[in-house]
């Protein structure tokens, strides 16, 4: 478990780095594209489309990060009235069917990048299958991350 735990944080730690770098190039793309489009006065075709990309992983990758720490939006009126053993069986089985949720996810867009393989992206050209791909890795994440949740001794309610 051990071994689990120190590996979610490793990945985790990834995710977050790329996530921060996949942010700061989108607002990069950005100032660029309104830098050529309003001070020079000609637009570039790449720079939305990347924008675009690093989006999809800040959001994908926010999703999936947001298991690991335990981040996102829910309503806790039941298990906040359960006693602690209460709530920490219910924390465990919403992580174990949050991972369920991730295995889905990466199935479902594994199935999406078979379906649309081939495609490209208009302007810049790189194969859809880049940002198909983020799906599969956000679902694996989810996967990783609900499952260590799951199973950490002494369950994650507070």
């Amino acid at each position: 478990m051990r071994a689990l735990a120190a590996a979610a944080r490793a990945v985790a730690a990834a995710t977050r780095l790329s996530i921060a770098l996949a942010a700061a190039g989108m607002l990069g793309c950005i100032a660029y594209q309104v830098v050529m489009r309003y001070v020079v006065g000609a637009a570039s075709s790449w720079s939305e489309e990347m924008a675009v990309l690093l989006f999809s992983w800040s959001v994908l990758g926010g999703l999936s990060l947001g298991v690991h720490e335990g981040f996102h939006v829910r309503l806790t009126l039941l298990p906040d009235r359960l006693p602690r053993a209460g709530r920490v069986a219910a924390e465990r089985v919403l992580d174990a069917l949050t991972a369920a949720l991730g295995v889905f996810l990466a199935w479902s867009g594994w199935r999406f990048l078979d379906i649309t393989g081939g495609s490209v992206s208009a302007a810049m050209g790189y194969p859809t299958e880049i940002l198909n791909a983020l799906a599969i890795a956000c679902g694996a994440l989810m996967a990783l991350f609900g499952l260590e949740r799951a199973l950490r001794p002494g369950g994650v309610a507070a």
